[in-house]
């Protein structure tokens, strides 16, 4: 298993495991968790699954803009929250025993 902390607007966590080869999304999901809307079910359609990566973990995860495929860093341009460095697609994030313990900030609003 995997553990994910999901840290609220108002700086409360919440923390979640899953298991490797899930996204953050869909762990976020599956729990019930608030605050990750995922519109399109993980398809890299809608970006309403925004979070921000915790900076000590950018580097595993890598950023949106190091990934081969561009479609989640343009996807990234439509979010209704600030797109900062740390942004990230939470379908896109397919947790590892690498990620164990990664830490994601959401958003004020995904929509």
């Amino acid at each position: 298993m995997v553990t994910v902390n999901y840290v609220s607007p108002d700086g409360t966590s919440r923390q979640l495991t899953a298991e490797p080869n899930v996204s953050v999304m869909e762990a976020a999901v599956r729990n019930g968790l608030t605050g990750i809307v995922a519109e399109c079910g993980g398809s890299l359609a809608c970006a309403t699954c925004h979070v921000y990566v915790d900076e000590s973990w950018l580097l595993r995860t890598g950023r949106a803009e190091d990934c081969d495929d561009d479609l989640e860093d343009q996807m990234l341009e439509g979010t209704s929250e600030e797109r900062r460095e740390t942004s990230r697609l939470s379908c896109q994030l397919v947790l590892t025993e690498e990620l164990d313990g990664l830490t994601v900030h959401l958003p004020e609003s995904q929509i």
